[in-house]
């Protein structure tokens, strides 16, 4: 077994295991983040970034009854603002860390509601618990859930997204999973297990090519298709420019020609 190293940093756990990055958001009782929380997400989440030896990161919660509910209002009540200082990634680490071009996976326990279901929409992949259940309740407190208003009609049916958007309604795993919000259900006690069964088969996979992919991914975004097209066939991302310079390309070429499984080193 791959060494492993485990930290712990006041709400935040993490776990290394070879290539993959385990961090437990951990702060009773319901996971709730506040501007503290955030910005040590942040700075987890930007090592993660920064360092090649890690792959796949996992983001989990503690505890059966809550993923993440989203901003904590009381530590609001008690003058944290809505619009303080979130860190280095935005809201929870993930949803503004700039050039994050490495897998990340949500497994989501329990409520997943608010803020709490915008940072797992900010994963790659989101696997789930068949008790889980998600809402976007901002609209019952008269505040706009911006990140998903973003998002999600971008992702799943417009008319879909603006109810959940517009009604705050609840709605439970088997939905989640029938508009392809989340990947796959599995029962609570399972869930850990299936989302690092699928870290280690990305952790095996070309760690370029899954930084070119999320960088297209978000550029082409905001870009005619030819435009997006262009910009790749004439590597003009940086990724994609490295990708094409790569030891790695040679090996996938190699190993394929020599009918044998490549061994990719990100370089």
């Amino acid at each position: 077994m791959a060494a492993m190293t485990m930290r712990t940093d006041g709400p935040i756990r993490t776990r290394v295991e070879g290539g993959v990055l385990e961090v437990t958001l951990d702060r009773p009782k319901a996971n709730a983040i506040d501007l503290a929380t955030s910005r040590i997400m942040g700075l987890v989440f930007r090592d993660f970034r920064d360092d090649e030896s890690l792959r796949v990161a996992i983001l989990r919660a503690a505890g059966e009854k809550f993923f993440c509910p989203g901003w904590d209002l009381k530590a609001a009540a008690e003058g944290d603002a809505v619009d303080g200082d979130y860190g280095v990634g935005g809201f929870g680490g993930l949803q503004e860390l700039p050039n994050l071009n490495k897998p990340v996976i949500a497994a989501v326990n329990g409520i997943c509601c608010g803020g709490g279901l915008e940072l797992a929409l900010s994963a790659d992949l989101i696997l789930c618990s068949d008790n889980a259940t998600f809402a976007l309740p901002e609209i019952r407190s008269g505040t706009v859930a911006d990140a998903a208003s973003v998002k999600l009609p971008k992702r799943i049916p417009y008319h879909v997204a603006m109810d959940l958007l517009l009604t705050g309604r609840w709605f439970d795993a088997e939905e989640a999973l029938r508009w392809g919000i989340v990947k796959e259900i599995t029962t609570p006690a399972e869930l850990l297990d299936k989302a690092w069964d699928l870290a280690r088969l990305l952790e095996n996979g070309p760690p370029l090519v899954y930084a070119a992919i999320k960088e297209v991914v978000r550029e082409a975004e905001a870009l005619r298709f030819q435009d997006a097209l262009n910009r790749i066939t004439k590597r003009q991302l940086a990724t994609v420019d490295r990708l094409y310079s790569s030891q790695d390309q040679l090996e996938g070429a190699r190993a394929f020609a020599e009918k044998r499984d490549p061994v990719w080193k990100g370089r």
